[in-house]
């Protein structure tokens, strides 16, 4: 596992740039399969690197509050 993952996935000033699909999947408290069918239909922002799905938590966050 590179050590770049974890660097791309957290700011140094304000937490947390992304989720991933378990911290997705438990906040609305979906299964997994769920949570990949929202990523098919383009519900919020997300990118694949390598295996894992990130999830933008500003696009997730507008996507929850109604604002996307």
């Amino acid at each position: 596992v590179s050590n770049e993952i974890p660097v791309l996935i957290k700011s140094t000033t304000s937490g947390k740039r992304c989720y991933t699909v378990e911290e997705v999947r438990e906040f609305l408290g979906i299964g997994r399969i769920a949570v990949y069918e929202l990523l098919k239909r383009n519900e919020f922002h997300w990118v694949k690197i390598g295996g894992r799905y990130l999830i933008s938590k500003a696009s997730f966050d507008a996507w929850l509050d109604g604002n996307s």
